[in-house]
C-alpha cells in the first residue's frame, strides 16, 4: 500500500489492492475520500506540473471546486478540462478535445490525469493518458455508481466508433482510484439504476450472496452503498490480476455487455443507459443459456426479478434478432463466431463460442431449453 502515511489520516478508508506486477495501485473507499483527495494524490506526483483535472461540465459543478481546493490545499495546481456531458462525448473528436486542453496547460510525460466523474469521463480520460506523450498518469476518481463499482478499475479505456461502442481504446492502469459514496448523492435515480444492473451482473456472474442482497433489497441500501461497492471492487480485481489483457477468464465481466453494446449501438448512444442496455444484454443471454440447455432452469427469471426490483425494464425494447447483424463487430469474436458469457446458475458464468447462426435460432427459439449439452449441461 503506497500511500498508507496519508490514508491514514483519512477517516474511514478501506483499501483493496490490485496487484499487478510493476503496475499496482490502491482502490479507496470512504465517506469524505473527494475532500482529501489532494492528501492521497501527492504522493504520486513526479514534480510540480500541474495536474488535469477531465470531467464534464455537469460533474464539474457539482465537485470541481472540492477537488480542485483539495488539491491546492496539499500544494497542487490543477487546471480542469471540460467537455459537454454525455456518451456522445465518447469519441474521436471529444478526446480530441482533451489533447487541446492537455496541450494549452503543457502537459508534460511528468504530469497526471485525474478523471472526475463517470464512465464516459474515465474512459476518456484514460485513453487520452494512455496516449499523450505516449502515456502519463492518471489517476480515477468516479463519481457514478456504475464506474465505482466496475469501469474505474482495471485499465480499460476507450471511445466510440459509429461502428461500435469502445473500438478504440487500451489497457492503461490507473496509479490510484479513490472512490467517496457521496458523490452518488447528486445522481438522479435513474443513473443509480444503471449502476446496479451492473452490481447484478456481478452477483450473477461470481457472487450468489451478492446477487441475493441485491434482489429485492432496495429499501436503505445507501446505507450498506460501500459494502456493495467494495464487493464488486474485489471481484474485478481478483479477475483482472489473473487476466489484465482480457482474453480469458476477464471476459466473464463482460455477461450482458454483448448483446447491451449492440443494443446502445442501434439505438444511437444515447436512448439507453450503459446500465439499461446490459440489464437487457443479461436476460437475453440468460434466456439464450437457458434454450442451450447450458443454464440451470429459472435462472433467467431470477435475473428478471432482480433486475425488476430495481426498476430495471426486463424486456428488451428491440426484436432481439435484429442486434445479430451488429454482434459482428463486438472485440470479443473469433473465427467468424461470437464468445459470448452464460450462466451454468446465479454466481458461475463460462465462456462459449457460438456461431451467430445459432444465436440467432436460439432468440427465436421457444422458452423451454433445447437439448444442447456440448459443454455440459447445467449440472
Amino acid at each position: 500500500m503506497k500511500n498508507k502515511k496519508n490514508i491514514s489520516s483519512v477517516p474511514s478508508a478501506s483499501v483493496i489492492p490490485v496487484a499487478l506486477a510493476g503496475r499496482e495501485y490502491d482502490i479507496l473507499i470512504g465517506q469524505g475520500l473527494l475532500e482529501n483527495a489532494g492528501k492521497l494524490i501527492s504522493p504520486l506526483l513526479l514534480s510540480a506540473s500541474p495536474a488535469a483535472i477531465v470531467t464534464d461540465e455537469n460533474v464539474w459543478r457539482h465537485w470541481g471546486g472540492c477537488l480542485a481546493a483539495s488539491l491546492d490545499a496539499s500544494g497542487i495546481s490543477s487546471a480542469p478540462v471540460i467537455f459537454p456531458a454525455g456518451e456522445a462525448s465518447k469519441t474521436l473528436a471529444g478526446l480530441s478535445s482533451l489533447y487541446d486542453g492537455f496541450a494549452r496547460m503543457a502537459l508534460g510525460r511528468d504530469g497526471l490525469v485525474i478523471a472526475l466523474g463517470g464512465g464516459v469521463t474515465g474512459d476518456m480520460a484514460g485513453f487520452a493518458a494512455a496516449t499523450w506523450m505516449r502515456g502519463v498518469r492518471y489517476v480515477q476518481i468516479p463519481t457514478t455508481l456504475l464506474a465505482q463499482i466496475d469501469s474505474s478499475v482495471g485499465g480499460k479505456t476507450a471511445v466510440n466508433l459509429p461502428y461500435g461502442k469502445n473500438l478504440i481504446g487500451a489497457f492503461h492502469q490507473p496509479k490510484l482510484v479513490i472512490i467517496d459514496p457521496v458523490t452518488l448523492s447528486t445522481l438522479p435515480e435513474r443513473e443509480i439504476r444503471c449502476g446496479m444492473a451492473e452490481a447484478i451482473k456481478y452477483g450473477a456472474i461470481r457472487s450468489s450472496g451478492l446477487f441475493n442482497r441485491l434482489t429485492g433489497k432496495t429499501a436503505g441500501f445507501m446505507e450498506a452503498i460501500g459494502e456493495i461497492i467494495g464487493e464488486c471492487c474485489r471481484i474485478k480485481s481478483e479477475i483482472t490480476e489473473r487476466d489484465e489483457l482480457d482474453y480469458g477468464e476477464r471476459m466473464l465481466l463482460n455477461f450482458g455487455h454483448t448483446f447491451g453494446h449492440a443494443i446502445e449501438k442501434m439505438t444511437g448512444f444515447g436512448s439507453h443507459t450503459h446500465g439499461e442496455a446490459v440489464a437487457f444484454g443479461m436476460t437475453i443471454a440468460s434466456g439464450i443459456g437457458e434454450r442451450a440447455g447450458f443454464t440451470r432452469p429459472g435462472t433467467s427469471a431470477e435475473i428478471r426479478r432482480a433486475l425488476a426490483a430495481w426498476n430495471l425494464a426486463p424486456d428488451c425494447p428491440l426484436d432481439p434478432a435484429e442486434l445479430i447483424p451488429l454482434l459482428s463487430s463486438d472485440k470479443k469474436n473469433e473465427g467468424g463466431m461470437s464468445r459470448i458469457v452464460l450462466l451454468r446458475r446465479i454466481g458461475e458464468a463460462f465462456i462459449y463460442k457460438m456461431p451467430f447462426s445459432e444465436i440467432e435460432t436460439l432468440l427465436k427459439a421457444p422458452a423451454d431449453p433445447l437439448k444442447n449439452s456440448s459443454e455440459g449441461g447445467w449440472q
